[in-house]
């Protein structure tokens, strides 16, 4: 914009400064803020919770963060605490491995031929819509009431979220595409590379993170059954004996390996679509 004076007209400088300091620091000033906010939330329900506990809600029922702190000391300082720990820990792994790996299976091979994905789908479905917590006694019939009762829980619940997420995402596949790569000379392994991995990309991981939870769900209701060790067996006892400190501490590192399995998978995500080209990019701001 001109700049009209009794002796020039003068034009204003342009600015090469880039973003002015406001905008460059807005995106980090706004992300503090939010952990700030989450942090005063934490406090200041820890602080209801202790205010509360006794006078208001049965202390019994609720305890109270100092009673929680304190079982959590308890249990992250003793062996059967981490043994604990270590096996629910495991048991959620390996269920979870498996069910992917089970679940990527039975997706392929059923969305790749479409007359026996017809065929069995609905048999599919049928064993889907038993609650995987009913099935619980059977696996403990044919396993025990070791590791791999609640190995098969976790499986199980896992392999139906894989599969319908890869079996839906071939069946979605765009067809044209297919034909182009073929049609330019492209064999099977270029049809996998350019069309297939990149349309099931974003389905299976989003099945990845909705069956870790599952995962911890299976194990968790399997321990409760029938166990002699893991978080789950110690929340059934903590709720046997009215010990809500205990109770709440187990729930707090359930909390923690959920969060834990999720970050893994959040960059696991990431990074794969980033090899793939398939992150999404960012618009560039515009300067000034």
């Amino acid at each position: 914009m001109a700049i009209v004076t009794d002796k020039a007209v003068t034009k204003p400088e342009p600015d090469t400064s880039g973003r002015p300091a406001k905008k460059k620091y807005a995106g980090w000033q706004s992300t503090t803020s939010v952990i700030a906010l989450r942090v005063l939330v934490i406090v200041a329900a820890l602080v209801l919770w202790q205010v509360m506990s006794g006078p208001v809600v049965p202390e019994y029922a609720v305890s109270k963060p100092t009673d929680v702190y304190d079982a959590l000391i308890k249990m992250f300082g003793s062996a059967s605490g981490w043994t604990d720990i270590k096996v629910t820990a495991t048991e959620v792994l390996a269920g979870f491995g498996l069910g992917v790996v089970a679940g990527t299976v039975m997706g392929l091979v059923l969305g790749s031929f479409p007359l026996l994905g017809r065929v069995l789908e609905p048999l599919v479905a049928a064993v889907n819509g038993i609650p995987k917590i009913a099935l619980a006694p059977l696996f403990l019939l044919f396993f025990g009431i070791g590791p791999w009762s609640k190995i098969t829980i976790a499986m199980t619940g896992v392999a139906f979220v894989v599969f319908y997420n890869i079996y839906l995402g071939l069946r979605l596949r765009e067809r044209e595409l297919v034909e182009v790569v073929q049609v330019m000379g492209g064999r099977r392994h270029h049809v996998l590379g350019y069309v297939t991995i990149p349309t099931l990309a974003a389905p299976f991981f989003a099945a990845l993170k909705t069956g870790g939870p599952l995962a911890i769900l299976g194990v968790i209701g399997g321990e409760f059954i029938a166990s002699s060790e893991g978080v789950g067996h110690e929340l059934f006892t903590a709720a046997q004996n009215l010990d809500a400190a205990a109770e709440f501490a187990g729930l707090i590192v359930l909390v923690v390996l959920t969060l834990a399995l999720n970050g893994v998978l959040t960059a696991l995500d990431s990074y794969a679509l980033k090899r793939l080209g398939l992150a999404a990019r960012r618009r560039p701001q515009p300067k000034g």
